[in-house]
């Protein structure tokens, strides 16, 4: 019993650590990208609005990466204390391609990151947007190995066990191991989502206290625009990445499903179960309620397919199918409401009425931290849909664990929260600080004057505060 509870608490530490880390890398991706375009227009079409959105933007950037950064710090050091066994069985494998992203990634954003922060009036226009695509460049190489180390856990090839540990033996396959394709697309979509209903929702933020200014407006329409095109693509991205992991992790899928078999006869093919409530004990969906033979469409792309129920499965390999499926349609309801938004920016859009309609406004405000809540979603799906596996075939969650007492766990991660809460509710208060804030508006300012080069004023990277001086010039 207390080692069940001493495992169970590691686990919680663990998924709490990595949520916190996985919110701020999200935004830095997508972010990251966002002020490659806006600096992109802006020396292509040197109109005002876009240079002051880059600023405006760079520093909310900035605020994430340094969370991000400290939060992977933390979550890096738990392998070691409270997953030791898992880092002697797997650290072959999952060592390199951590220090693969310090190496390729890390120091190639850390190089380039002060330039694009620090550099906008004492290097030329062309060194400053080379650094600020090499530092968008740097955040996806990051999620390319995360995603591989990741992903290798899920669907683990390309290695050998000897003497208990693993061994590498072709790193292209572990690299570019089954699911990982699927998987960083999913993820690398799911960070622009995320960005792109961060940003509308600043601007609908503006929009409805009356700011109707060009750089808001350019905010809201970007941000919708992403919406119309990269929604429906995530959706067949999902699709894709569903059919691989029914052909790898059968069992994650029944519990997604709330699937246990033998629940429809041979030829009526699979519902899907909008709700319900899978009983893990009982082994049975209650109050299931679905639509006749869709999930054989969606799962198996056919009118009648089939797919392995969870009682197929022995008990003990099952994932917990309450968590599970409840977690992926949390993440699925999200999708959809997404598409939604895009489809109803479209229709104002054409009506004239995109940034005047204050129930799009206002649903594009709910909306703001939909991606990050989806993508924590998809996370825990992902993750307790592997269980109890940790590297799934290989090796059990509960062979991975550190033999740290029951105490000292609920210690540390009594800890952990109270200073998560406190240092990164600070950050993220500092940050809705500075959304609140909004753009500064130069379009006053003639077009071709404080752009990299350009000898102007330098304010702070990070401030939110106005600067006010007095008769001395003093602060």
């Amino acid at each position: 019993m207390a080692e069940s509870l001493a495992l169970d608490l590691a686990r919680i530490q663990f998924g709490f650590t990595i949520s916190f880390h996985i919110i701020f890398p999200a935004i830095t991706i997508g972010l990251a990208s966002y002020l490659v375009v806006l600096e992109g227009l802006w020396l292509y079409t040197r109109r005002t609005l876009y240079r002051d959105l880059y600023h405006f933007w760079s520093k909310i950037f900035a605020v994430n990466f340094g969370m991000g950064v400290v939060s992977g710090l933390v979550m890096a050091y738990q392998f070691g204390t409270n997953w030791s066994f898992f880092s002697e069985f797997a650290g072959g494998v999952t060592g390199p391609l951590l220090a693969y992203e310090v190496l390729t990634a890390f120091f190639l954003e850390a190089g380039f990151l002060g330039v694009m922060l620090f550099g906008w009036n004492r290097v030329g226009p062309g060194l400053h947007f080379f650094s600020t695509v090499v530092v968008a460049v740097g955040t996806l190489i990051s999620t390319f190995w995360i995603l591989a180390s990741n992903s290798w856990m899920q669907t683990p090839q390309g290695f050998e066990i000897i003497d208990g540990r693993v061994v590498p033996t072709d790193w292209l396959a572990v690299i570019f191991n089954p699911s990982f394709p699927y998987r960083l697309a999913h993820m690398s979509v799911a960070a622009f989502l995320a960005t792109a209903l961060f940003v509308g929702a600043s601007a609908a933020w503006h929009l409805l206290r009356g700011r109707d200014q060009p750089a808001i407006r350019t905010m809201f329409s970007m941000a919708m625009w992403m919406m119309v095109v990269v929604a429906p693509v995530q959706v067949l991205i999902g699709d894709l990445h569903g059919l691989n992991t029914l052909k790898h992790q059968p069992a994650k899928v029944a519990a997604m499903e709330g699937h246990w078999g033998g629940e429809t006869a041979p030829g009526e093919g699979l519902p899907l179960l909008l709700f319900g409530w899978p009983d893990m004990a009982e082994e049975t969906t209650h109050l299931a309620v679905g639509v006749p033979r869709l999930g054989s469409l969606i799962l198996t792309h056919s009118w009648d397919g089939t797919i392995p129920g969870l009682k197929e499965f022995p008990a003990r390999d099952r994932p917990n199918a309450t968590v599970v499926f409840w977690s992926f349609r949390v993440m699925v309801g999200l999708g959809l409401l997404m598409l939604l938004l895009g489809a109803l920016s479209l229709l104002q859009r054409w009506r004239g009425r995109l940034y005047r309609s204050r129930g799009l406004l206002r649903f594009a405000l709910a909306m703001g931290p939909a991606g990050l809540v989806a993508i924590l979603a998809g996370w825990y799906t992902t993750e307790i849909g592997r269980q109890p596996w940790v590297v799934y075939g290989l090796m059990r969650t509960s062979e991975a664990v550190s033999p740290h007492a029951t105490g000292t766990l609920a210690l540390s991660l009594g800890l952990f929260v109270v200073v998560y809460l406190f240092v990164f509710g600070a950050g993220v208060a500092y940050m809705l600080r500075l959304v609140r804030k909004g753009p500064v508006n130069d379009e006053g300012r003639e077009e071709g004057d404080g752009g990299p080069g350009h000898q102007r004023h330098a304010m702070r990277p990070l401030s939110a505060v106005r600067e006010t001086f007095d008769d001395d010039g003093r602060v």
